[in-house]
């Protein structure tokens, strides 16, 4: 069984790229860009909460990283720096390397050091803080959006709820469906480049973890203004588009990870083209309305109201 810092210099001692000083010491030392600001978020995973306890390692460690990353994206931010705190049962060092790995992956693809942090002993929970940089004053944050933007999601939300669900045996996914959804959760993608290309674009953004509807009313309440969804725009899997648990699972499901943003609609021809050059569907669901609540325009033309049923970490249970 290796000790805490066998691991440590096995597993977690990785190359840094634009750090001063990395893992070794009691800190790590780095500096910001000219002009920047530090743009900061937290993300734990908790076994049997955001994660089947089952789940492979390196996969694990890759969505650790991921989600992470995804929250500076949201902020039209640069990732570039972070930490992780891991408690784990044991020390096993096979599980720890594929983990490592994993997160060591993500990283290295978004162009994330990997500075340091600390292990100790306990139930599996994982937490990382990420650290990135933005131009003074140019983060989107949520309180931007205003009556008449429209409202627009990237890829297709709902698959990772459904991926889940297939695994808990709630639905049976088709052959040609299953892939794309283990895939969406298991290793989700941060949508980095589009956030950043949707800087001075964008009035309000944030990435979608707990439900569309849910964290589009965090909009909407930091924004002070309503939403007009339209059901025939939203972006239904064609492969699960049949299925009576898809509707529900882009609406509430949550886990996707895409970025949720509204802008004016002078840019609209920019965001189309933006598409085409991220080969990435970005799908206008909707557009920013006066007043409260959530509301959904439905194929036979009539309004409707939406109550968001997205995960609560006190009010819900996941897996």
């Amino acid at each position: 069984m290796s000790s805490e810092f066998d691991l440590i210099r096995s597993h977690f001692s990785r190359k840094v790229r634009h750090t001063d000083l990395g893992v070794g010491d009691d800190a790590a030392l780095l500096h910001l860009r000219p002009g920047m600001q530090l743009v900061v978020s937290t993300d734990m995973l908790v076994a049997g909460t955001h994660f089947l306890p089952d789940t492979e390692p390196e996969a694990l460690g890759w969505k650790t990283a991921a989600v992470n990353i995804s929250d500076i994206a949201a902020m039209a931010a640069e990732p570039r720096w972070i930490t992780l705190a891991l408690s784990l049962p044991t020390s096993d060092d096979k599980w720890v390397a594929a983990f490592a790995e994993g997160f060591a992956a993500c990283c290295a693809s978004f162009g994330v050091d990997w500075i340091g942090g600390d292990t100790t002993r306990g139930p599996l929970n994982l937490c990382a803080t990420v650290f990135g940089e933005v131009l003074h004053g140019q983060a989107v944050l949520r309180s931007g959006a205003k009556p008449g933007d429209d409202i627009w999601i990237s890829g297709t939300p709902g698959l990772a709820a459904l991926g889940l669900q297939h695994l808990l045996e709630k639905i049976v996914l088709p052959d040609e469906a299953r892939a794309a959804c283990l895939s969406a959760l298991y290793k989700p993608q941060p949508r980095v480049a589009l956030g950043l290309a949707l800087r001075g674009v964008a009035s309000a953004m944030l990435d979608v973890s707990d439900g569309l509807l849910g964290d589009l009313g965090h909009i909407l309440e930091q924004s002070h203004c309503g939403a007009q969804l339209e059901e025939a725009a939203l972006p239904v899997h064609m492969l699960v588009a049949a299925s009576h648990a898809a509707r529900e699972a882009l609406l509430n499901g949550g886990d996707d990870y895409e970025l949720l943003f509204c802008a004016d609609q002078t840019q609209r021809p920019f965001i189309e083209k933006l598409a085409k050059k991220l080969a990435l569907p970005l799908s206008r669901i909707g557009k920013i309305i006066a007043g409260k609540g959530t509301f959904i325009l439905n194929p036979a033309g009539l309004v409707e109201p939406l109550l968001p049923n997205s995960y609560d970490h006190f009010r819900s249970s996941r897996p």
